[in-house]
């Protein structure tokens, strides 16, 4: 983990990163949970801006904080970091469900994932959370550009690759279409569709919005 987390603190110096809204001076987050311990994992796109930031806007401190900052490691840039520092963004990381996580998301993903025994939030911290892209925006990913979202995707490709790969993962939850769109279009992998009768949503209009899973085996 460590050298794939120094891997991507090398790539907030991408020129490409620049111009996508990223918070540069916010470390990359690798996972929500602890990685090396956890057999199931859902994934999102890419960290909420809210992990670093309060209501104000303003970078989040003391006890409130959830993840590591150029502030909070007293370093100037990026380059900069050395072992320690990686080892205390991995910490927040692991223990990130025991700290202040922000329930208002991820209680309703606990939910989700229930069936299969697994929490991110019991002591043998089972499952965990991961993102397409392991950079927070200042804006939602539907606020970007096409044109940032496409940068964001090219640079961060394969960083799901290099987190899983060593990792004891079995199931991968995706979370919604637009996940499953962009993982099929990082991994090359296509997903098998079905409908699923108990997820179709009725509304008081002349269609209902048809539930649909995706399914698919990858190495």
């Amino acid at each position: 983990m460590h050298t794939a987390l120094a891997n991507l603190i090398a790539r907030l110096d991408d020129p490409q990163l620049a111009e996508t809204d990223v918070i540069s001076w916010g470390a990359p987050v690798p996972s929500f949970g602890d990685l090396s311990r956890a057999r199931v994992a859902t994934l999102g796109l890419n960290p909420s801006n809210r992990e670093f930031v309060g209501d104000s806007g303003s970078e989040l401190g003391g006890p409130e904080r959830r993840f590591h900052t150029l502030t909070s490691l007293g370093i100037r840039s990026w380059s900069d970091v050395n072992a320690y520092h990686l080892r205390l963004i991995l910490d927040s990381c692991r223990t990130y469900f025991f700290g202040n996580p922000y329930d208002r998301w991820f209680r309703k993903l606990d939910y989700i994932i229930s069936g299969t025994g697994a929490s991110y939030y019991d002591l043998g911290r089972s499952a965990c959370h991961l993102d397409l892209i392991p950079y927070a925006t200042a804006r939602k990913w539907t606020s970007l550009t096409s044109r940032q979202r496409t940068r964001l995707l090219s640079v961060a490709a394969d960083s799901l690759a290099l987190l899983l790969r060593d990792s004891p993962i079995q199931l991968l939850v995706l979370n919604g279409k637009t996940v499953v769109d962009h993982f099929q279009r990082v991994t090359g992998v296509h997903m098998e569709r079905s409908s699923v009768s108990e997820w179709t949503l009725r509304r008081d209009r002349p269609s209902e919005v048809t539930g649909l899973g995706y399914k698919a085996y990858v190495n």
